[in-house]
């Protein structure tokens, strides 16, 4: 068997924008996925095994740890949303030129920052923080 190579690998390419956003809207829609469900579901049994088990995990979900990793998925939910708008775009046929391309990649990259930053102000000002 010779020693060729298959295709180009990633080694080969430096990372471009347009595929850094793709590999992160799959890594997205898989956070969302898992740590909101596991979350939501850990929450949801709490509220059913009575006050005690949820108050604990009121107390568990109210840690800055928790809420360190509910802005992280408050992110992940506002990319994947952005990013799905994008594609959707993409589907009618706009936007596929390496000009528009990127400026809608950083408009989703923006969008996200400003989005999930104004979410959690407005948490943290109406005293849910």
């Amino acid at each position: 068997m010779e020693n060729t190579p298959l295709s180009p690998h990633l080694q080969v390419y430096r990372p471009q924008l347009t595929s850094v956003l793709s590999i992160t809207h799959r890594a997205t829609g898989v956070v969302l996925s898992l740590a909101g469900t596991v979350i939501m579901l850990y929450w949801f049994v709490a509220a059913a095994l009575g006050a005690e088990a949820y108050t604990q995990a009121q107390v568990l979900l109210s840690s800055l740890f928790a809420k360190v990793i509910m802005f992280g998925w408050t992110c992940a939910f506002y990319y994947h949303l952005l990013n799905g708008i994008r594609h959707l775009l993409w589907d009618t046929g706009w936007g596929f030129d390496l000009v528009t391309a990127y400026r809608t990649g950083y408009l989703v990259i923006s969008g996200t920052v400003l989005l999930s930053v104004s979410t959690w102000g407005i948490v943290l000002y109406l005293g849910g923080g």
